[in-house]
């Protein structure tokens, strides 16, 4: 490889630019691309903020498996698959069942990349002096009603069982919760081993920006596709093609078009969430709370509480569907919140591949191929120990966690 080129960075969501970030601080010579400013074009902008170290299990398990109708809108659920996306999703949903009954070895596998998270973003936060960004007070998750008590030491059981601290929340938190939400009773857990950003935006733009510092070149470009021309690795852009030593596929829902050329197919779909802002609503504590049984992450951030919820299996440039922020905003004053300002709302599709496990490595014919996506809805959890790895691949180095469970090679 022509060590005069740079190593193209393609996408600057939350993933690309850490990996950016950390492969600058590494001496390479670093060119970061995207359609859209870093962090306004996709998943990254409005993310929950959560820095979410219990999720250690990929989603598909048996028990979703047999009861996922329980979770659809259509019953107060935060899933909806339109009947219309059924035939083209199915054999991602096929793949989905599969891994449903793999969920004990896949859970070995995101584990060990899930556990560091926190300590990970910490270090690198630390290392661009943006540490003021992250808040390590943990989350709280409470439940409402009379099962709540029941239903948070079933929670605690399982969270042990698989090595994450939880403790009953105090209860002062737990009188203010159920005060605001007018429950008659009300059970809570912290998770003491989590953490939140003020503000998962100036993250990515903190990333950007130390890439920058150590040398990195930012373009907003389009890619539209990435080859190989006698034995030279270029871009396709909307202002011309640029030849790379490397390139880092890291584009969330879009990146498996970039792939294709060299006769990858990545069974990789969009699940879109919704996000609505309150300004200037104190929080009842300085950590995310996680209403269970509404399905409502609430996070503070600077300035305002972000409010986060469902899953929509609809394609990237599908319209926002305008009944979603609405119910989430009527499920937010019956939890005791104000409506905030009613008028805006926020829709991003995470990356998801069928065993919510994400795609890490490099191409095996093509080795000057990396990618990095697929990090569903943990993406900023993930994100610093994503730049890790990649970053130790790409200058030969071993990372620190084997690849090989993350390879796109386990999907054939």
């Amino acid at each position: 490889m022509d060590s005069q080129r740079p190593i193209a960075v393609i996408g600057a969501g939350i993933i690309g630019a850490a990996i950016a970030c950390a492969l600058a601080r590494d001496g390479q010579r670093v060119l970061l691309l995207d359609r859209a400013a870093p962090g306004t074009g996709g998943a990254s902008f409005g993310n929950a903020g959560h820095i979410a170290a219990e999720l250690v299990e990929p989603l598909p398990s048996p028990s979703l498996l047999f009861g996922f109708w329980r979770e659809l809108t259509a019953f107060g659920g935060p899933l909806e698959m339109p009947l219309r996306r059924l035939p083209a999703l199915l054999p991602w949903s096929i793949r989905f069942a599969a891994a449903a009954f793999r969920r004990g070895p896949n859970t070995a596998h995101l584990a060990p990349i899930v556990r560091p998270s926190v300590a990970s973003l910490e270090t690198l936060l630390t290392a661009i002096g943006r540490r003021d960004l992250l808040k390590r007070h943990g989350h709280y998750e409470v439940w409402l009603g009379e099962r709540g008590v029941a239903q948070a030491r079933a929670q605690a059981e399982g969270m042990r069982a698989l090595g994450i601290p939880t403790e009953h929340a105090p209860s002062g938190f737990v009188t203010a919760v159920s005060t605001a939400a007018k429950a008659r009773s009300a059970a809570a857990l912290w998770f003491p081993g989590c953490a939140h950003v003020v503000d998962p935006f100036e993250v990515v733009r903190a990333f950007a920006t130390a890439a920058e510092a150590s040398g990195a070149s930012v373009l907003q470009r389009q890619v539209w596709s990435l080859q190989r021309r006698a034995q030279v690795l270029e871009l396709q852009t909307d202002d011309g093609d640029i030849p790379v030593r490397a390139a880092i596929v890291c584009c969330g829902v879009w990146s498996g078009q970039l792939l294709r050329p060299f006769g990858v197919r990545v069974p990789l779909e969009a699940a879109r969430g919704y996000h609505v802002e309150i300004p200037g609503h104190a929080p009842l504590v300085d950590a995310p709370v996680l209403y269970s049984n509404e399905r409502v992450l609430v996070t503070p951030l600077a300035g305002r509480l972000r409010a986060s919820s469902y899953m929509e299996f609809r394609t990237p440039h599908a319209p926002p569907d305008l009944r979603k922020p609405a119910r989430l905003r009527r499920v937010l004053a019956g939890l005791g919140y104000s409506s905030g300002d009613t008028n805006t709302s926020w829709v991003g599709s995470r990356p998801v591949l069928p065993d919510y496990l994400p795609a890490i490595g490099r191409l095996r014919e093509v080795p000057e191929v990396f990618y990095a996506f697929g990090h569903q809805h943990i993406g900023l959890t993930l994100s610093a120990i994503t730049a890790e790895l990649v970053s130790a691949l790409v200058a030969g180095r071993t990372p620190a966690h084997d690849l090989a469970p993350y390879s796109l090679e386990r999907f054939g």
